[in-house]
């Protein structure tokens, strides 16, 4: 018989006996529960020691096992005072606690921004950082810029012309994000974003005290002429944006549309925040070139991380300008934070530059799009409305339109009910969503669970 599952059921069993009897009151001996479970004396005495550490049981030595006193609790302190002291919550913490959310158990994930464990190169890494704690210096004081070897990749990996000198490396792509807000505005000042955009960015644009001005963008990314009439109305010098497979929609900023953001940007003599989160997501064809690449004035403050594409524990990301606009940066990821761990930044530069990183990107390509394709026939078969017009070339997500008149919240949590984590769209939205919206994440669950999850998704629907 296992073992295992005797201790439990003894646990188990003096458990509910010790809740129903009164605290003092004998339980029965090891002898009598050893013959009750046909467990050995050890299984019995190790359940008990368990119980005991929790404070349910008191075992007495030579005289048996009873039930513990009973704590008496104190009365709840009061904190209401903090609410005045604090005065009101930014708008969107809830948001982002629950996308950030672990799925509850049997619940199949079409949520969450990371890949499924099953993609992420864990054995590797782990090899990598394994390798990099052995070693007596990473564990001292680096630049606090970052590795200069480590920056040095990122700039070659770009392909932005921006040089190692040019880049700061940070502690993930939400950090990076944070201290370029707070480097390059005041609270008060204006941040134009795509609508929908990031919903990190819009937490971190609140917690700086900026005022967002939303800007349209369709399934070819943000809409120029509409860029220019922002920042002319509004007088903002910074704009927010994906321009490769923008999260939550998954557009990509098209060919015949780059040109005329750059001017936009330029003439309001702005600065645009390119996020490339998603570099290494692309799964049809090769990703374009980022806009820094064409960027020989410095307006773009560029932005890549690691993280959506490796494992959330890779937390590493490069940020960089050129001019005071670099210096800047640099300069508030000092105060932030001094430096990224040694060891982690050792582990990731070994990964990178081995053969594992190219390896992985290649299987998880692979992977990515098998995952799409079996979304998108689950949606073709249960719900061929969710479908979307334009199907993205990378990314993680799906961005499905609901019917008019939908609640996507409300839709969402039914979805919760019947076991599929769905996102709703509106919290993507910085103003008043023009239609209702699910995010889909296919990175999330195998192929295998998509068919079953889209099922569950139709019942919410009805």
């Amino acid at each position: 018989m296992n073992d295992g599952n005797a201790a439990d059921r003894v646990i188990q069993d003096l458990r509910r006996l010790a809740t129903a009897a009164a605290p003092g009151s004998q339980l029965p001996s090891v002898r009598a529960l050893t013959a009750r479970h046909q467990a050995s004396p050890v299984t019995v005495a190790e359940a008990i020691r368990v119980l005991a550490a929790q404070g349910v049981v008191e075992a007495r030595p030579g005289r048996g096992t009873f039930v513990a006193a009973r704590p008496v609790l104190p009365a709840p302190p009061d904190l209401s005072w903090q609410t005045v002291a604090l005065g009101a919550a930014l708008p969107g913490d809830a948001d982002m606690a629950a996308l950030l959310a672990l799925p509850l158990a049997g619940a199949i994930p079409l949520s969450g921004g990371y890949l499924d464990p099953d993609l992420q190169p864990a054995a590797a890494l782990g090899a990598a950082l394994a390798r990099a704690a052995r070693q007596p210096a990473t564990w001292q004081r680096g630049p606090v810029e970052g590795r200069e070897d480590l920056r040095a990749w990122f700039a070659q990996q770009s392909g932005t012309g921006l040089r190692a000198g040019d880049l700061v490396i940070c502690p993930g792509g939400q950090a990076a994000l944070s201290s370029a807000l707070r480097a390059l505005t005041t609270p008060g000042d204006t941040l134009l974003v795509e609508s929908p955009t990031y919903l990190g960015a819009l937490a971190a644009a609140r917690a700086a005290g900026l005022r967002i001005v939303p800007v349209p963008a369709d399934a070819d990314g943000v809409l120029p002429d509409q860029l220019a009439a922002a920042f002319a109305r509004t007088s903002a010098r910074l704009f927010y944006c994906q321009p490769l497979h923008a999260n939550p929609s998954g557009a990509t900023l098209a060919a015949h549309r780059r040109r005329a953001v750059a001017d936009a940007v330029r003439e309001a003599g702005a600065f645009l925040i390119e996020d490339d989160y998603a570099r290494d997501l692309t799964i049809d064809g090769d990703a374009p070139p980022p806009l820094a690449a064409d960027d020989p004035d410095g307006h773009v403050i560029y932005l890549r991380s690691l993280t959506k594409s490796a494992a959330p524990g890779l937390r590493i990301a490069a940020i960089g300008a050129r001019g005071p606009a670099g210096a800047r940066l640099r300069a508030a990821r000092l105060l932030d934070d001094f430096f990224v761990a040694g060891p982690l930044q050792q582990a990731t530069l070994e990964f990178v530059t081995a053969p594992a990183w190219p390896r992985h990107l290649r299987h998880l390509r692979t992977a990515l799009r098998a995952r799409r394709e079996a979304l998108l026939t689950a949606l073709s078969r249960h719900l061929p409305s969710l479908v979307p017009a334009a199907v993205p070339r990378g990314g993680l997500h799906l961005w499905a339109r609901l019917p008019d008149g939908a609640d996507d919240v409300a839709t969402a949590n039914a979805a919760a009910t019947a076991g599929v984590i769905v996102f709703p769209g509106r919290p993507w939205f910085p103003a008043e969503p023009p239609a209702p919206h699910l995010r889909l994440t296919y990175a999330a669950a195998p192929p295998d669970q998509m068919d079953e999850a889209i099922r569950r998704l139709s019942h919410a629907l009805v």
